[in-house]
């Protein structure tokens, strides 16, 4: 008996993972394209979360090919708990980091504002006003009245009291 007729159902079991994992990236690609599309079309945002999203199903994919090769439960649990405590350990120092990429999802899936707003943030110590001109996965980029490029970080816009400033409508005839 050979390698290939021994381990048959690992074989077709593994080749099912790598089938739904192909068609769960097609499908969440194209839901969330749909619904940036729907909301407002910011492409860099959405490539973002896309491969946040994709990342996770590959993590998915790897612990089911584990457990259809047989690796025993207590040695995949042990390993789980080594990385789970080598990952928190690292993220507790960089909390920030996490807390950033955090915002930055909730930003792009809940739309408070987008590219092109002119926000004034309500800050005790530091209130401004700016126009956002970029979101990104860690600080969203604002340029405030006089030129001057911020940076400010996308936990701090959860955190913080912000306004969104609408444009002085302009005079304009009305038609029928």
């Amino acid at each position: 008996m050979n390698f290939f007729e021994y381990y048959l159902k690992e074989e077709i079991a593994t080749g099912l993972v790598i089938l739904i994992v192909v068609l769960l990236r097609i499908m969440v690609t194209k839901a969330v394209k749909r619904y940036s599309r729907s909301h407002t079309g910011i492409e860099k945002r959405t490539n973002l979360v896309i491969k946040y999203i994709h990342l996770l199903i590959s993590i998915l994919a790897v612990i089911s090919l584990i457990v259809i090769w047989g690796v025993q439960k207590n040695d995949i649990l042990i390993t789980l708990s080594s990385i789970a405590t080598v990952v928190g350990v690292a993220m507790f120092a960089q909390w920030s980091i996490l807390s950033n990429i955090t915002s930055g999802i909730i930003l792009f899936f809940s739309f408070p504002f987008k590219i092109g707003d002119i926000i004034k943030v309500h800050d005790k110590d530091f209130p401004f006003e700016g126009e956002i001109i970029d979101i990104n996965a860690f600080h969203t980029d604002l340029i405030t009245k006089d030129g001057e490029l911020m940076v400010y970080p996308n936990n701090l816009l959860l955190q913080k009291g912000i306004s969104i400033v609408k444009p002085k409508f302009e005079d304009k005839e009305f038609t029928d």
